[in-house]
């Protein structure tokens, strides 16, 4: 029930055979980044989801979603990680260059019976972060 800390929608890709959940693809030209990479923009309207009202559950209904994120660079790009040949477990199995940002975002839902909007700012105590990267066979 609402308010009562207990889940009521679970709005999601649903889980593959795989195992993999949570995941769904997106058109190409949903993210744009600018020339400078200091600020990205990723856009999706209408993406077909599910809504199984708690994680994992049986029962589904399908639902939509949509969203707007926007993230601005507020610091420079720093180089993290490590090109070294690093286990996959290591933190530092990737290299990328990273700069704190601050990111606005719209979201939005609605399945048979219930729908969601929610909007804002980064909260100033919050973390953003943007940047470019490569990991596993990518390091190579």
């Amino acid at each position: 029930m609402p308010g009562s800390g207990a889940q009521v929608h679970d709005f999601n890709g649903g889980i593959l055979a795989s195992g993999l959940f949570w995941t769904l693809p997106i058109p190409d030209d949903a993210l744009w980044v600018s020339d400078s990479g200091r600020r990205a923009v990723l856009e999706v309207e209408n993406l077909s989801v599910l809504d199984s009202f708690s994680f994992g559950g049986q029962n589904v209904t399908p639902a939509s979603v949509s969203f707007r994120i926007e993230w601005r660079a507020t610091g420079p790009f720093v180089r993290r990680g490590s090109e070294n040949p690093a286990l996959p477990t290591d933190p530092d199995a990737f290299v990328g260059d990273i700069a704190t940002a601050r990111s606005t975002g719209f979201f939005e839902g609605s399945e048979f019976g219930f729908a969601f909007e929610a909007h804002g700012d980064t909260d100033p105590q919050a973390y953003a972060q943007m940047g470019r990267e490569r990991n596993g066979v990518f390091l190579s």
